[in-house]
C-alpha cells in the first residue's frame, strides 16, 4: 500500500528522521511526511492536517504512544488511521491488538527498511 501522508510521533529528532530515512528507503519517497515530539503535539497536528499512516514511539514524554493510540482509536476522526508502533520496548506484532484496531503491527529497534515494509505488508 502507498501511504502519501505519513505522521511520525517520537520524542527524538534523530528517531524521526531513522524512521523518516527507513520509510523511504521502503519504497515511501514520494510522502509528506510530518512530525511530533509527543501524542499531545500529534493529536494538535492531526486536527488540521490528515494523514493516511502514523508511526509512533511508545515511551514518550506528556503523552505516551499506548495513550496516544487509544485516543485515536476512541475518535471517529481518527480511528481508521492506521497506526506502526516502532519502539525498543514494543511488543510482537501479534500483540499490537492490545493497542487498538488500527494497529498495523510492532517494529522493535533498531529500524531497518526491510523491518518497515515486513511490518506495513502484515
Amino acid at each position: 500500500m502507498r501511504y502519501e501522508r505519513i505522521l511520525i510521533v517520537d520524542d527524538s529528532a534523530t528517531s524521526r528522521m531513522i524512521v523518516r530515512r527507513c520509510l523511504e528507503m521502503a519504497g515511501h519517497s514520494d510522502a509528506v511526511f510530518l512530525d511530533a515530539g509527543d501524542g499531545v503535539l500529534a493529536l494538535d497536528l492531526l486536527r488540521t492536517h490528515p494523514v493516511d499512516l502514523i508511526v509512533t514511539d511508545l515511551k514518550m514524554p506528556r503523552m505516551d504512544g499506548r495513550t496516544f493510540v487509544r485516543k485515536l482509536s476512541a475518535d471517529p476522526a481518527t480511528c481508521e488511521i492506521p497506526v506502526l508502533v516502532v519502539s525498543s520496548v514494543a511488543p510482537e506484532s501479534r500483540e499490537s491488538d492490545a493497542f487498538g484496531h488500527n494497529v498495523l503491527g510492532a517494529v522493535r529497534k533498531p529500524l531497518s527498511p526491510t523491518k518497515l515494509m515486513h511490518a506495513l505488508e502484515e
